[in-house]
């Protein structure tokens, strides 16, 4: 991201006219920061004028409590100026990225705020204007390494959480609400995956005020007692991911041959561990690629339903474990003893670009 600090160069929109939706983010933050001045840092060249940056700016504001912090706020996925879109009720994608950053040591309100973030919120916005796909409250993300090359650090995932001091509003445009990306360890994130990110969330948060990404703490999942209350509502409710993105997702047979699936190494992990906390409380876990679906679903026996796209294969309760024992190495197989479905495991295909979110209940 090319940023420019709002100088006399680069007229601030909320002294125009016609910028309802931009003047609606400053009202929300006048009245959390008063009579503050915010840090604006303008895109030298906006998506809209064919540029990379989708985000017209970023707000960045010092925050003393509970703990020192820069707070960052986009401005550019909702709709800043006139109302362009058919969706009278959102404002653009219904949504702004706000970000916390723990301050480091010797950071003040004089300092310069990190860069690092506006470059995180900026390739989370490319992914939305690119695929066209909202962030919601619950999704998550796995960064594929740190989330800031800056600063060594365990975080590598981020997840979405409303902004806990920026209440959704109504403005001229449509709804809009503020959500939060969070940055969370590997441990974390799998947490996640096998509960919620709420219920995860919930349990972190006394550790975790107004969702502070602090770059120098550990998983705070090292703590005992805390990963034995988020272990146990796992395996009290379940899990809320009901489908997983692939990158290799194919079948073949059927009609009273066995069924084979073929899907990547390093995505049968997450099969493995889901099947179990899904399909006994009731509910389907569905593997969804660009082009097709896949989804399992409790039967009194095992059978397979497929169509060219998409597919369905009813697992017995007694087949379960054996799916169970999926490894994620490429060239293994899993096989039901019935003959029914064997799944191949391939090297998984590299994704292009931001990779989507897991989709929850």
């Amino acid at each position: 991201m090319q940023t420019l600090p709002v100088s006399s160069s680069i007229p601030l929109p909320g002294d125009a006219d016609g910028t309802a939706g931009w003047d609606a983010i400053n009202q929300a933050l006048s009245g959390l920061y008063g009579g503050q001045a915010a840090r604006h840092y303008g895109t030298a060249s906006s998506w809209t004028l064919g540029g990379e940056d989708p985000l017209d700016g970023i707000s960045v504001y010092w925050a003393a409590l509970p703990r020192p912090h820069w707070h960052y706020v986009s401005y550019g996925l909702s709709e800043l100026y006139g109302k362009d879109s058919d969706d009278a009720a959102l404002s653009g994608f219904g949504f702004e990225l706000t970000f916390r950053l723990a301050a480091m040591e010797g950071e003040d309100p004089a300092s310069a705020p990190p860069v690092w973030p506006m470059n995180l919120m900026q390739n989370l916005a490319r992914y939305v204007f690119g695929s066209g796909n909202a962030f919601q409250a619950g999704h998550s993300l796995n960064a594929n390494g740190p989330i800031s090359l800056d600063r060594p650090t365990c975080l590598r995932h981020v997840v979405f959480m409303p902004d806990p001091q920026l209440e959704p509003r109504d403005t001229p445009n449509g709804h809009l609400q503020f959500l939060q990306v969070v940055g969370v360890a590997d441990e974390e994130a799998d947490a996640m995956l096998r509960w919620s990110p709420d219920a995860v969330m919930h349990v972190l948060q006394p550790r975790m005020p107004l969702w502070i990404t602090d770059l120098g703490r550990a998983s705070l999942l090292d703590d005992p007692e805390l990963a034995a209350r988020v272990h146990a509502g796992s395996m009290a409710e379940g899990s809320s991911t009901g489908a997983l993105y692939v990158t290799t997702l194919d079948w073949s047979g059927g009609d009273g041959q066995t069924v084979e699936l073929v899907m990547g190494a390093t995505e049968a992990g997450n099969l493995a561990t889901l099947l179990p906390l899904r399909l006994p409380f009731g509910r389907t876990l569905e593997l969804v690629s660009s082009e097709r679906s896949w989804l399992f679903e409790t039967g009194l026996e095992n059978r397979a339903l497929l169509g060219p796209q998409h597919a369905r294969f009813q697992l017995s309760p007694g087949s379960l474990g054996i799916l169970e024992n999926l490894m994620d190495v490429a060239g293994s197989t899993c096989a039901l003893p019935d003959g029914t479905l064997v799944i191949r495991l391939k090297p998984a295909a590299g994704r292009s670009g931001q990779p989507p979110s897991l989709l929850r209940d």
